[in-house]
């Protein structure tokens, strides 16, 4: 009976502890599980948090900028067109027209009539000889043809071939003259339907509106009969041409307010005369016509009894 008993509680014994190990195997599984799944939780969480950061720091501390294209390097013709503009503000009048005559085989417009003004400016120096004078009014007469010929819409190619046919006509004689005169003025209309605030073309139209209102007798009558009907104008007109000029830029041209002063008087309003001929006196004088403009103004001044 002891011996029963005993393999009983042994029985029972061992049945307890396989038991207690299963219990404490689920128990270290339970804990292990949830410890090995906070782990992981946490690892994402943080790599997640971390991307989440590392796109704010880009976003808000280092933006991506777009790229900006540089501006291109001026080309050879704007370079030249540069140093022309500096060298014309600053009355360089031979060393603007070395500059460019060396770019006379151009096709560029801009440069084209921009050389047809120097050369028409060397052309009216004091010291230039009457041979060179004539030879160069020519040669600026060419530079605004071709320019023109390559750009009909370039308001300076047309300014410029009308200023330049016009000095060309002194050479011709007032047959060719009075008819240069319509095309003159065409090319002068021209110019401002290009550029209206162009103001030296405005300002041409006048001087050509002043010149066929005091138009001598005698070119009236050739005129007449060379061309039944001659180009006509009133002071008036011309006036009026002036001070839209004006308008547009003041004091932009001393020669602007000499005229003005000019065709007031012979409007025999003295007055606003003395008043602009004495701006055009008064007006600083740089280049050779500056000069000539101002002296003009002290003789008209004088002549309408004003000591200077």
């Amino acid at each position: 009976m002891a011996s029963s008993s005993s393999f009983r509680r042994f029985g029972l014994l061992f049945s307890y502890l396989k038991l207690s190990q299963r219990l404490n195997q689920r128990l270290i599984n339970s804990y292990a599980r949830p410890v090995r799944f906070r782990w992981k939780a946490g690892f994402g969480a943080f790599f997640t948090s971390s991307l989440v950061a590392a796109r704010g720091f880009s976003l808000w501390s280092s933006p991506a900028q777009p790229e900006v294209a540089k501006p291109a390097a001026p080309s050879q013709e704007e370079l030249v067109i540069e140093e022309a503009d500096k060298l014309y503000h600053s009355y360089e009048i031979l060393p603007l027209y070395e500059h460019l005559i060396s770019h006379k085989d151009t096709s560029n417009v801009e440069i084209l009539w921009r050389l047809a003004r120097a050369t028409r400016d060397v052309s009216n120096l004091a010291s230039t000889s009457p041979g060179d004078k004539k030879r160069l009014t020519y040669e600026a007469l060419e530079y605004a043809k071709r320019a023109l010929s390559l750009d009909e819409s370039n308001y300076g190619s047309h300014k410029w071939y009308a200023i330049c046919l016009s000095e060309v006509g002194d050479y011709e004689g007032v047959k060719q003259k009075i008819s240069n005169a319509y095309i003159i003025k065409e090319h002068f209309e021209k110019a401002i339907e290009l550029n209206p605030n162009d103001a030296t073309s405005v300002h041409l139209l006048g001087l050509w509106c002043f010149t066929f209102a005091e138009m001598p007798w005698y070119q009236a009558k050739v005129a007449a009969v060379v061309f039944g009907t001659p180009p006509s104008s009133t002071y008036q007109e011309a006036l009026d041409y002036f001070l839209k000029a004006e308008e547009i830029s003041p004091n932009f041209y001393s020669k602007n307010l000499l005229m003005i002063g000019t065709t007031y008087h012979k409007l025999g309003n003295t007055k606003p005369a003395l008043l602009y001929l004495t701006k055009a006196r008064d007006a600083p004088a740089k280049k050779e016509e500056e000069y000539k403009t101002k002296q003009e103004a002290i003789n008209r001044l004088k002549a309408l009894g004003v000591n200077t």
